[in-house]
């Protein structure tokens, strides 16, 4: 059986002040992996992202969602920023920023009910996060953080997973805690792109990469690609990455 396409992305270049920063990527995801993008600094790979949510604008190139424009799928699709590109200042409680993640299917006139509190309840307690409902965000460490962040994108019961460095900044058991809701959701049949930089563990944790440096460098099943050669022309230096294969 032929496996779905989740995300297609064709002649993609994104340029910032006339200096490209992704050029002409052409990338196929399939439906239900667990997927690492990896590269050097300014390899542009969090405006990847960007640019398929939309969020950045490209100067060449398109983007489908199980065949139709993001605009069409939005609803299919949960991201998780980088830390550092949230205001943790803000004034709300951990339970509030879950809860956020169920406006995308109630819309603009609907108030959350009891239905969205009891599945933001439930989100908190995947992420061992449920006795901190009511803690100020700016109060909770940076792994706690992620792990509110994480619950507010589960809550939202996407099909596509969009995770920018979830893994920075957080502390051991933060991070298996992470990864094995991670492949819960792909064991479930979603769809997981996460922005990753320990080259270490990426044999152990995702089964699909691809490697980024402006241009697309090879993407496909971690056990085919994961190699030197592509490490070496990813990285231009000559890499080696000792791993548990």
């Amino acid at each position: 059986m032929t496996q779905k396409i989740a995300i297609q992305v064709d002649d993609l270049t994104v340029a910032y002040n006339y200096k490209p920063v992704l050029w002409d990527i052409d990338l196929v995801i399939p439906e239900g992996v667990l997927m690492a993008i990896v590269g050097p600094n300014g390899a542009g790979k969090s405006t990847l992202i960007k640019a398929i949510l939309g969020i950045i604008e490209p100067i060449a190139g398109s983007v489908a969602i199980y065949g139709e424009p993001y605009k069409k799928q939005r609803k299919l699709v949960a991201y998780v920023p980088q830390k550092g590109s949230v205001d943790w200042d803000f004034p709300t409680t951990a339970l509030d920023v879950v809860m956020m993640g169920t406006y995308g299917s109630l819309g603009w006139i609907k108030r959350p009910g009891q239905k969205q509190t009891k599945a933001a309840l439930e989100a908190l307690e995947k992420v061992d996060m449920l006795s901190f409902k009511s803690r100020q965000i700016s109060q909770l460490s940076g792994g706690q953080q992620q792990r509110i962040f994480l619950a507010r994108a589960l809550v939202q019961n996407a099909s596509i997973y969009f995770m920018d460095e979830p893994f920075q900044g957080v502390d051991a058991s933060t991070e298996i805690a992470i990864i094995n809701i991670l492949k819960e959701l792909r064991k479930a049949g979603k769809t997981v792109v996460v922005v990753h930089h320990d080259l270490q563990t990426v044999p152990e944790y995702f089964d699909w990469v691809t490697f980024l440096n402006v241009k697309k460098i090879a993407t496909g099943a971690v056990k085919d690609i994961f190699n030197d050669n592509n490490l070496t022309k990813t990285y231009g230096i000559n890499y080696k990455v000792a791993v548990n294969k």
